[in-house]
């Protein structure tokens, strides 16, 4: 009896603790619901944090502008105040005291540079037909770090509005490239090519404007982005005093040499922007920029059946060599074939000659093979 009665006591503790365990964990479990975000609030706030891709581009393509000067040569730049004033390269602006600009919608305006650097590859152009635009949306803390993905925006070789994307890949650089002074410069995995020098670097995350697009290694897909923090001094100094007279121009001689130069430089950009255009399967943009008497040769669906049963394509090697009046680049290039295809990734051995038509580059001339090594 007495032990029946001591079971009873201890189940009915035993009930009682496992019941107020209960209510506390419930109570502390409602509260928390109370007091926190719903899940959809949460969800809602981290997609605002990661901005949609198409909608940082177009937003910023808005701000951003092709440069042209009197003798056809390009650049780009974007719209740095509400006063429209144009931050470019000094490169790009350079022995020259007034530019036509281009904006997004085609339209043309008048611009005098009104400051520019003889030591830092920075200029300061006014565009009074821009002046109560919106400018674009400037990151002035910026740090950045390795991986960072980035957009590079610009006018490669003329080609308005484009659009490469890649990755910081190294910070504070240093190096000269008389008789401009680079430092602590962003290294950046998205392709430079001349026309891109002015462009805005936009932080993928915000959207917000980090660097200008500078400079580029001739041997490599690698380029250099000024930090937006280090030119920002400077150019408003320029935008509340102009410069009532330009330094003189001291850059190097743009004959000769220079000139075969950019030709390598240029057809090295337009041939990896022609197999990155193919492996985004981009066929409209990569038929463009072949020769007249190529696509007489070559019509556009079968173009397009040549390259469509590929999945993928990127360049392993590319050099260049001139030849005649163009360049002849050759490419060792990966392929993955599509489901239903070769199983395996193959390579092919590519040689695209380059030559202008119209004052405008293009591949005149394509050879491709299968490696079979």
């Amino acid at each position: 009896m007495k032990k029946n009665w001591i079971i009873s006591i201890s189940l009915s503790l035993l009930i009682f603790s496992a019941g107020a365990a209960g209510y506390v964990q419930i109570k502390s479990d409602a509260a928390e619901n109370i007091f926190s975000e719903p899940s959809i609030l949460r969800e809602s706030k981290k997609e605002e944090m990661q901005l949609d891709l198409k909608e940082i581009i177009r937003e910023t393509q808005k701000k951003t502008v092709m440069v042209e000067l009197a003798d056809g040569t390009v650049g780009s730049g974007f719209l740095f105040n509400m006063e429209g004033d144009i931050l470019t390269n000094a490169h790009v602006v350079a022995g020259t005291d007034e530019v036509k600009v281009r904006t997004t919608d085609a339209k043309g305006y008048d611009g005098k540079v009104i400051g520019i650097s003889t030591e830092t590859d920075v200029a300061l152009v006014r565009v009074e037909g821009l002046k109560g635009q919106e400018p674009v949306r400037i990151a002035e803390e910026f740090d950045a770090e390795l991986g960072q993905e980035i957009l590079a925006l610009g006018s490669p070789l003329g080609f308005q509005n484009t659009v490469t994307t890649g990755i910081i890949s190294g910070t504070n650089r240093d190096f000269d490239l008389p008789p401009y002074t680079y430092k602590g410069v962003h290294q950046i995995s998205a392709p430079i090519a001349p026309g891109n020098s002015g462009g805005p670097l936009i932080d993928r995350k915000t959207g917000q404007v980090v660097g200008m697009n500078s400079a580029r290694m001739e041997d490599g897909e690698i380029g250099f982005s000024i930090p937006i923090k280090d030119i920002l001094p400077i150019a408003k100094t320029w935008a509340q005093n102009p410069m009532k007279s330009l330094p003189a121009y001291t850059g190097l001689d743009d004959s000769g040499e220079m000139s075969e130069n950019k030709k390598s430089e240029t057809a090295d950009y337009l041939v990896s922007y022609y197999i990155e255009s193919l492996d985004f399967h981009d066929y409209v943009t990569a038929y463009s920029l072949l020769g007249s008497e190529l696509q007489t040769k070559l019509t556009y669906e079968a173009f397009k059946e040549q390259f469509n049963r590929f999945s993928s394509m990127s360049i392993e090697t590319i050099t260049t060599e001139k030849s005649g009046e163009g360049i002849i680049v050759h490419a060792d290039i990966t392929v993955q074939p599509k489901k239903g295809g070769k199983p395996s990734e193959q390579m092919l051995k590519a040689s695209y000659t380059v030559a202008y038509e119209n004052e405008q580059a293009k591949i005149i001339d394509q050879e491709i093979k299968e490696d079979k090594r």
